[in-house]
């Protein structure tokens, strides 16, 4: 008889992976500018690599002007509030002359018909009373003036007040300093590179890329292990499946979130295995399995004699 080496067949677990290289990127990057430009940076208060927490100072810049035109902001809101308290007492002087003037009208007339005064008096009364009433609306018309000279210079206080405030560059959320430009001395400006990049939560995930093929097999949690260069294997999930595929490569990006590890860095390279399917199967070595004209078979042994079956890869 011929000699044939044989193996159990055994039900055990089956583990469909996808293989997934990348770098490690920030999950959300925040990139700190001041809100003020052309003033010195007199102060630093983190440096990279430092973890902050959400409204943490990171940098100061020299408050010196901004402080002198909020006192002059103060001091306008001061004058404006002194002008609408004048304005009002205007209004209670000439509604007090109205009445006086309404009053001698009334006199007037009724002594004109009377026969006890003459018409020229009567028109003086009439006279008397429409400039009156004119000087009445016109310091009427003055609070509206002042009141809206006095909202002009609150909003000026407030936007002095807003500018002081921002001389402090704080952490918009909590997270880990990835890179900072700011230096001692130099003028901050808008439109330059941001003072700081924030790695929001200090959160690290990896920018892996997968071949098209294998994109079907992917959702959203599948479970991932990763190994990153000078930090070992780090277990992870998928974030984020591909939307598109480049047409040149042919490969989709999927996020995959490591977690909050302090030994993971932006920039790292990592390659790893996405779990798609885990389930349980029959079993037999991998070189048991033949292939031929596009079927796969395994030769199993009954009864001292070796039959040949086909089987479903997979």
């Amino acid at each position: 008889p011929a000699a044939a080496t044989v193996a159990r067949a055994t039900v055990a677990e089956v583990v469909a992976r996808v293989p997934v290289s990348g770098t490690l990127v920030a999950q959300q990057e925040i990139q700190v500018f001041p809100q003020v430009s052309g003033y010195e940076i007199v102060e630093i208060a983190v440096d990279a690599g430092d973890r902050v927490e959400k409204g943490a100072l990171l940098a100061r810049l020299s408050d010196l002007t901004l402080n002198a035109q909020l006192q002059q902001a103060e001091a306008e809101y001061m004058r404006a509030e002194a002008a609408l308290r004048q304005a009002r007492s205007q209004v209670a002087s000439t509604e007090a002359a109205l009445n006086q003037a309404a009053a001698a009208l009334e006199r007037a007339q009724a002594l004109r018909r009377s026969g006890s005064a003459s018409q020229a008096a009567l028109d003086q009364a009439i006279s008397a009373e429409a400039s009156a009433r004119a000087a009445a609306a016109s310091a009427a018309d003055g609070v509206a003036v002042a009141q809206a000279a006095l909202a002009q210079a609150a909003a000026a206080r407030d936007i002095a007040r807003l500018n002081v405030e921002r001389t402090r560059i704080v952490a918009p959320e909590a997270g880990v300093i990835s890179a900072r430009t700011a230096e001692l001395g130099a003028i901050a400006g808008t439109g330059q590179a941001p003072l700081f990049t924030l790695v929001a939560g200090g959160r690290i995930e990896l920018a892996g890329e997968i071949i098209e093929t294998a994109l079907g097999d992917l959702k959203m949690g599948d479970p991932a292990t990763v190994r990153v260069a000078g930090v070992g294997e780090v277990e992870g999930t998928v974030r984020l499946v591909p939307a598109a595929v480049d047409p040149v490569t042919r490969l989709g990006v999927v996020r995959i979130s490591l977690g909050d590890d302090p030994a993971l860095r932006t920039g790292l390279f990592a390659t790893g295995w996405i779990i798609t399917e885990r389930r349980q199967a029959v079993t037999v070595p991998a070189s048991a399995v033949l292939t031929a004209a596009g079927h796969e078979t395994v030769q199993v042994v009954r009864n001292g004699r070796i039959e040949t079956r086909e089987v479903e890869a997979g």
